[in-house]
């Protein structure tokens, strides 16, 4: 079988990868090239911690569960495979969720609630806290350790796996999607700015935009750019032991809101940079006015860590995260066009999300045996709107 996958980030990657050891021939395409856009934009976070174990996205939190122990095997393959080096700088280095006076019992209950589905969560006191990391805030009133949380390196991460999937047969072409080829009711390709690619499947993982692309292929998915920014300082000594995020972020995880929301994540990096989110808007694909947020992620990570207040910035970055309305992402075939699949909508979690996400594509294209139930991920679920 013959698959272009439309998109070369992490998630593209990730599905050319396993689609190509499944034995399918993997065409990549992708108008900036591996790595170029999202996946480079972001922190590589491979979380648990943030994942809500409420009805209406408790499939979320359990494709993390599977994923994040993907993750484990999936780094140390493609570390073997590298063989000079990290191929992924992956890191199971933990998380911890804080809380400020007054938020102590609504993070309780919400990690009661996670363990219930099986993630571990572990209440941290203000002493326990304090030996894990020394540097936090006394004003913190207690926290909650996530042992399976981890980081990797996500443009090193996206450029690995892809260099896993094109050992394997697969191929890249640089080229924008431009239109489906079709026979009747079902895709047999794609035209791309340098020309037509014949395909027995089509697997849209353009994050973003990928309603965009799915209207160019003729159909509708709802996924919209979220945009976030990150702050990132200069080398220092190791001073953040894990990620350590404060417990807004979740509530802005889950969140629809369009207007601007910041929230504290702090996390060190193994070059010695600290890198500091995070915000959420949706303003479309502008690249500008994020002085804003930016004022805002800074004033509070100094709150949580006040060492940071006289640490020197190196960058700041802005990326655009593909947000489903219903906050699921959307993984599996299209509800119109035969042969068309989607792996979309992860907003923040694609990184932690692409293992399990490209078990799900190789799955629904190549007719394997489903890793775990599928149906809350369709594009025909009723949370999401498939009409135009």
């Amino acid at each position: 079988m013959r698959v272009v996958v439309v998109g070369a980030g992490v998630i593209g990657a990730a599905c050319a990868l396993r689609l190509a050891q499944a034995g399918a021939e993997v065409v990549m395409v992708d108008r900036s090239g591996i790595a170029a856009e999202t996946s480079s934009r972001c922190e590589g976070n491979v979380l648990v911690s943030d994942k809500s174990a409420a009805t209406s996205v408790r499939a979320e939190a359990e494709l993390a569960i599977v994923a994040n122990a993907m993750w484990r095997d999936l780094a140390a393959e493609l570390d073997a495979e590298r063989g000079d080096g990290p191929a992924t700088e992956y890191e199971a280095k933990g998380g911890i969720v804080v809380a400020f006076p007054g938020g102590g019992d609504a993070l309780l209950r919400f990690a009661e609630g996670q363990r219930a589905i099986g993630i571990r969560a572990e209440p941290l006191d203000r002493a326990a806290l304090a030996a894990l990391e020394p540097d936090l805030s006394a004003a913190v009133e207690l926290g909650v350790h996530y042992p399976d949380d981890a980081q990797v390196q996500p443009s090193l991460a996206t450029q690995s796996m892809a260099a896993a999937a094109l050992r394997c047969g697969a191929t890249v072409v640089r080229a924008e999607v431009t239109g489906a080829r079709m026979r009747g009711d079902r895709i047999v390709g794609v035209d791309t700015t340098t020309g037509p690619i014949d395909a027995d499947a089509v697997v849209v993982c353009a994050g973003p935009w990928s309603g965009e692309v799915a209207g160019r292929l003729g159909t509708h998915v709802d996924i919209r750019p979220r945009r976030g920014t990150i702050l990132v300082t200069t080398p220092m000594r190791q001073r953040v032991h894990h990620k350590v995020y404060d417990a807004d972020y979740v509530g802005a995880v889950g969140s629809g809101d369009a207007a601007l929301q910041t929230s504290t994540v702090v996390e060190s990096t193994p070059a010695g940079t600290v890198l500091i989110g995070s915000s959420r808007e949706r303003v479309g694909f502008d690249e500008t006015g994020t002085l804003p947020a930016l004022a805002e992620i800074a004033a509070k990570a100094a709150r949580l860590f006040p060492f940071l207040a006289d640490v020197q910035l190196l960058r700041t970055y802005a990326g655009f995260r593909p947000f489903a309305p219903d906050h699921l992402p959307v993984i599996g075939p299209d509800a119109r066009v035969e042969g068309l699949f989607h792996a979309s909508g992860h907003e923040g979690a694609g990184i932690g999300l692409a293992p399990a996400t490209a078990a799900l594509i190789v799955h629904h294209v190549l007719g394997t045996a489903a890793p775990f139930d599928p149906a809350p991920f369709l594009h025909s679920r009723p949370g999401l709107q498939v009409a135009a």
